[in-house]
C-alpha cells in the first residue's frame, strides 16, 4: 500500500516538474530560432541551431555593462539591506520598550503601502537632490527592502536566548561585538532568506530602475531588455537570447543558496 502511495507521489513529481521546467524549455529552446520560426511554431527544436542570436543579443544589450551594472546595484542593495535590517532587527528585539514596539509595527505596516502611491513623489524629491542613476537606485532599495527583512531578522532574535547576550559582557566583549561574533553568526538562514528574497526582487525589477536611471550607460539588464520591444516591432529571438544570458548568474547562486538553505534548515531541526 505504501509503495502504491509513493508511485503515484512520484508520478506527481515529475509532472510538476515538467510543468515547471516547461517555461525554461521554451524560452531556451526559441533563443536559437529566426523571429519567422517563433511565430510558426513555439514548441519545436529550431530547424538550425545557430548562436547568432546570441551573439545579437550580446553586442545590442552591452552585456558586459548591463551586467557589470545589474550586478553591482543587486550585490551593493543586498548587502546593505542585510547589514542594516538585522542591526535594526537586533536593537528593536533586545531594547523592549513603547518606542521599539511602535518603530517595528510602523516597519511592519510600511510594507502595506503599495509603491505606486510614492514612486512619483519619491522620484521628484530624489530628482531635486540630484540623487538618481545608481547611487538613488541603491539607496531607494534600501528603504524598500529593510521593512521586510527587519520583519524576518526580528522573528529569528525572538528565539535567541538574551543569554548569549549576557554570556558575552561577562566575556568583556560590547555590544558591536556581541551583535557581529555570536548574534549575527546564528541568523545564517535568515540571511540566506533574506538575500534571495532582494536578489530576486531587485535583479528582476524594471519600474524602479527606469524611472530614477536616466543615464546612458547605466541601465540594468531588465531596463535594457526594452530595447527589444518598439512600438511596431518586437524582436522575440534577441529577447529570448537575451533573458538566457540574464539568468545565468542567477542559477548559479541558486545553486550555492540551495545548499546553504538545506545547511541552515538541518542545522535549526538538529539544535
Amino acid at each position: 500500500m505504501r509503495k502504491k502511495k509513493n508511485w503515484k507521489l512520484e508520478i506527481l513529481g515529475i509532472l510538476l516538474g515538467i510543468l515547471w521546467l516547461l517555461p525554461f524549455y521554451l524560452m531556451f529552446v526559441n533563443s536559437f530560432k529566426t523571429k519567422k520560426e517563433i511565430f510558426t511554431d513555439v514548441t519545436s527544436p529550431p530547424e538550425q541551431w545557430s548562436f547568432d542570436n546570441y551573439i545579437t543579443a550580446f553586442h545590442e544589450l552591452d552585456f558586459l555593462q548591463t551586467l557589470f551594472n545589474s550586478l553591482l546595484i543587486t550585490v551593493t542593495s543586498v548587502l546593505l539591506i542585510i547589514i542594516f535590517s538585522a542591526m535594526a532587527a537586533y536593537a528593536l528585539s533586545r531594547a523592549k520598550s513603547r518606542i521599539s514596539t511602535i518603530l517595528f509595527f510602523v516597519f511592519v505596516a510600511a510594507m502595506l503601502i503599495p509603491f505606486q502611491s510614492v514612486m512619483i513623489p519619491l522620484v521628484t524629491v530624489f530628482g531635486q537632490f540630484e540623487m538618481l542613476n545608481r547611487g538613488g537606485l541603491i539607496f531607494m532599495y534600501l528603504g524598500f527592502g529593510a521593512s521586510l527583512s527587519i520583519f524576518l531578522y526580528h522573528g529569528a532574535l525572538n528565539n535567541i536566548p538574551k543569554s548569549l547576550d549576557e554570556a558575552g559582557r561577562i566575556d568583556g566583549a560590547n555590544r558591536w561585538q556581541i551583535f557581529w561574533h555570536i548574534i549575527f553568526p546564528m541568523l545564517k538562514p535568515i540571511t540566506v532568506t533574506v538575500a534571495i528574497l532582494n536578489i530576486i526582487w531587485i535583479w528582476n525589477d524594471y519600474l524602479l530602475p527606469s524611472l530614477v536611471i536616466n543615464q546612458t550607460g547605466s541601465e540594468t539588464i531588465p531596463l535594457k531588455m526594452f530595447f527589444f520591444f518598439g512600438e511596431y516591432t518586437k524582436q522575440w529571438h534577441l529577447a529570448l537570447a537575451g533573458l538566457t544570458l540574464a539568468i545565468v548568474p542567477v542559477i548559479i547562486f541558486y545553486f550555492f543558496a540551495q545548499r546553504a538553505i538545506i545547511k541552515g534548515v538541518s542545522d535549526g531541526a538538529i539544535k
